[in-house]
Order: C-alpha cells, then sequence, then structure tokens
C-alpha cells in the first residue's frame, strides 16, 4: 500500500486482492489492540465514503494499520447457487480518523455494501498482530454528482452526429393501454382519457439521479434516417399515440439531460427529461440534472422560425427517452395500429447498462 497523502483526511485507494499487502496474509493471534467500535460513515458519494471509529486508549500506540472488510450487501436468495465471494480486505496505515475511502473501480453508485473493522500491528517479521472484528455497519452510495453527470453529458455528444427534423412525438403500447382501465397500467387514469406519471424504472446508469425518484412519461421521437418516417417496429407494443411536438417542447418547457447508456450492442440511448417551466419535475431536476438550450443542443432543439412556427430536431446517432413530467390528455393526439414487429429484445425496460463499454461509462461506475 502506497503511503496515505499528507493531509488530515488520508485517502485509502481501493487495492486488488493480490496486493502488495494483503489482509489475509501473516495474520497472528488476536493481540492486545482496541477494537473499533461505534463505526461512522459519512461523506458518502457515488465512488467514495469517510468511515471512522471510536476505540479505548490501550494498546493504541502499537497500532500500524487499519484492514477493512467492504463487500456489497447483497440479497441471499439471489445468491444461494453461486460461491460466496470472498471478502475484500483493505489494508491502510493508521492515519488520523477519518479517512476517506476511494475506489471507482470497486466502489459503485447506489449500491449498498457493509464494513467491519480491525486494528493491526506489523511485527517485525511481516505477521501482523490483530485485533476483533468490529460490528458490521451497513451503507448505501450515493447517485451520480453534477459533475459527474457533466462527464457522461460530453461523453453523449461527442456520438450524437447531426440532427435530423421530426414534427411529434410518440407512445407505444399494448391495444388494452389505450382501450379500457386495467390494474396493468397504473399509468392510465380511471377514465382512460389521460396517461398519467409513473416513477422511472432501474433501466441505464447505476448513479442516475432520475431512477427509481423522477415521475413521468416516456415518449420518443425518434426517425428513419435516411426517409424520415417514424419507425414501424417497436418493442412496447403495437399501438402507437402521436401528438404533435409543440404539445410537449415549446418556449415554456425545459429540457434536462438525464443519462446516457447502452445494453451490450452498439448503438446508444440518451434519456431526456422534458419538463414545463416551475412544475413539480422541473422543480426536481434543477440542481440535480444538468440543463440544456433547448435551442441549441446535441440531442433535441426547439427552435422558432421568422413567422412564429417552431421547428424541431433530433440526433441522428443515439436513441432519445424522452421523459415528460405532466400527464397527457389522449385527446390532444391520435392512437392507430403500426404495421411492424414486436421487438421484445429491445425493450430497455429495467435494462441494465453495460459497464464495460468505454463509449458510455465514466470513471465512477456504471
Amino acid at each position: 500500500m502506497e503511503e496515505p497523502p499528507p493531509s488530515s483526511m488520508r485517502s485509502l485507494q481501493l487495492q486488488d486482492r493480490e496486493g502488495k499487502e494483503s489482509a489475509d496474509s501473516g495474520i497472528g493471534d488476536v493481540d492486545d489492540l482496541p477494537v473499533p467500535q461505534q463505526i461512522q460513515i459519512s461523506n458518502i458519494s457515488c465512488d467514495s465514503f469517510k468511515i471512522s471509529w471510536d476505540m479505548d486508549s490501550r494498546g493504541q500506540e502499537k497500532i500500524t494499520h487499519y484492514f477493512i472488510d467492504l463487500n456489497k450487501k447483497e440479497n441471499k436468495k439471489e445468491n444461494m447457487f453461486k460461491h460466496k465471494d470472498l471478502p475484500t480486505k483493505l489494508v491502510a496505515k493508521a492515519v488520523p480518523l477519518p479517512m476517506t475511502v476511494r475506489g471507482h473501480w470497486f466502489l459503485s453508485p447506489r449500491t449498498e455494501y457493509t464494513v467491519a473493522v480491525q486494528t493491526a500491528a506489523k511485527q517485525r517479521d511481516g505477521d501482523y498482530s490483530i485485533s476483533q472484528w468490529s460490528e458490521i455497519a451497513e451503507f448505501c452510495t450515493a447517485d451520480y454528482s453534477s459533475v459527474h453527470l457533466i462527464q457522461l453529458l460530453h461523453k453523449a455528444e461527442a456520438i450524437a452526429g447531426r440532427m435530423l427534423p421530426f414534427t411529434v412525438f410518440y407512445r407505444d403500447q399494448q391495444r388494452e393501454y389505450f382501450q379500457q382501465a386495467s390494474p396493468s397500467y397504473r399509468s392510465r387514469d380511471a377514465q382512460c382519457c389521460r396517461m398519467l406519471l409513473a416513477v422511472k424504472d432501474d433501466s441505464g446508469s447505476n448513479g442516475s439521479p432520475i431512477s427509481g425518484k423522477l415521475e413521468g412519461i416516456f415518449f420518443s421521437c425518434n426517425t428513419e434516417f435516411n426517409t424520415g418516417d417514424l419507425p414501424q417496429d417497436s418493442p412496447y407494443g403495437p399501438y402507437r399515440f402521436q401528438i404533435n411536438a409543440d404539445f410537449l417542447f415549446n418556449h415554456n418547457t425545459n429540457i434536462y439531460f438525464g443519462d446516457f447508456y447502452c445494453m451490450y450492442m452498439s448503438y446508444h440511448y440518451v434519456i431526456l427529461v422534458l419538463a414545463p417551466d416551475s412544475s413539480k419535475g422541473d422543480v426536481f431536476c434543477k440542481g440535480r440534472l444538468p440543463e440544456l438550450d433547448r435551442s441549441n443542443n446535441c440531442f433535441l432543439t426547439c427552435t422558432r422560425k421568422d413567422d412564429g412556427s417552431l421547428v424541431f430536431h433530433h440526433a441522428q446517432d443515439v436513441i432519445l427517452e424522452v421523459i415528460y413530467t405532466e400527464p397527457v390528455d389522449l385527446s390532444l393526439g391520435t392512437v392507430s395500429r403500426i404495421s411492424g414487429h414486436q421487438l421484445m429484445s429491445l425493450s430497455t425496460v429495467n435494462a441494465k447498462k453495460d459497464p464495460s463499454c468505454k463509449t458510455c461509462n465514466i470513471s465512477v461506475g456504471r
């Protein structure tokens, strides 16, 4: 382990299990060392946290290292047929507390972890004397910060491609969604006149602050690059609601960047949020998501012509998923059957991001 930087808040860089020092090698019997108590976790980000604890003064002068056992908190049912992961022992030289644990290649955003600590004294022969383990503490890493989302935005901008014109937003669903109230479709009202808001699912980047929190309605706007027509295949259903673009996107609508991801395929998705000014969704997005210039960005634009009419364009080389944050009345558009296939394999419902893709991942994990 490298020497921690000489500051009051030292950083502990996470090491491979086969690093220079391993907490599993050369461990002696439990010595008369203080046991960490009252583990305190603070300053949690998507890829770091600060840790401190209390301990008796007796034997503190012997401590040379801390051993930290950091593990993902897994669902036991999910792991019942898997080999139990070896615990991840992190070794840090004894430094003033609290200290920062940071490691983007290990810590993932929005992930629950358990942590326990031992104090240790390194002997002349290289072995360690150790204390008993502390009690286990639990914590969950945070969402991407605005800084991380800006990094993701810049990666998305790099591949967005040229802009193509479009005139309508559309939403594909099963026939029943548009025809009757059903317990299967809680995003419809009882009178079947409005599409209601639903909480954003867990698709996309693990650290996106909109997943499981933002309420809205998903729409698409992509067109076929060679014809300008709407695609006739859909993963979500053979019936399509179409609405003129200016009903959802105009100069009273704010636009935000929400996510950039892929699903082990060559094409990439960008999630955008359209929120009417000062609406509940707009209030949620401000300060959490990067706001885009509605008339000048790489993904989705609304510009006004000299005659006052609005013109709309979308990026060619990414698939846009647009979340509108207010209910939408079906009377504002039309519903019709599309002629293509229902490609269920292309559904992004709860789809997980490819953590190995260099195009859409940043330095803080998926």
